[in-house]
């Protein structure tokens, strides 16, 4: 079974994108603060995809993509943004820092199949 973790700081947000995931048949594991997904990065650990909340509180989700961008043994991780920023500004900027897809709160579970299958399969190439 392939895993997801989704980093986001709105439990309520946590439960329900992890429901979304079970029916998609993929295991989820969370991270309230995307510090504690940084460091099971950096101890090897490491999902199919990462989906991240933009707008956290001490580090945002654009910081935790820049970091995971900068480091060649992540490249080929696909990373998914998950927010309520609709603006073009913020989704250009994900895309230009490396994201594979971007995808609008509240998502639905079609909206969630498309961006995982869009950007896995971009890391694919």
């Amino acid at each position: 079974m392939k895993t997801i973790w989704y980093v986001d700081d709105d439990g309520d947000m946590i439960q329900a994108v992890k429901l979304m995931l079970q029916l998609l048949d993929f295991e989820t594991r969370s991270f309230y603060d995307a510090r504690f997904a940084a460091k099971a990065l950096l101890a090897g650990e490491r999902p199919d995809v990462l989906m991240l909340d933009i707008n956290m509180p001490g580090v945002s989700g654009m910081d935790m993509l820049e970091f995971v961008r900068r480091r060649s043994e992540w490249s080929d991780l696909p990373v998914i943004m998950l927010s309520s920023e609709a603006a073009d500004l913020q989704v250009d900027t994900a895309m230009e820092l490396g994201a594979d897809a971007y995808t609008f709160k509240p998502a639905t579970l079609e909206d969630l199949e498309t961006a995982i299958n869009l950007a896995t399969e971009k890391r694919r190439k």
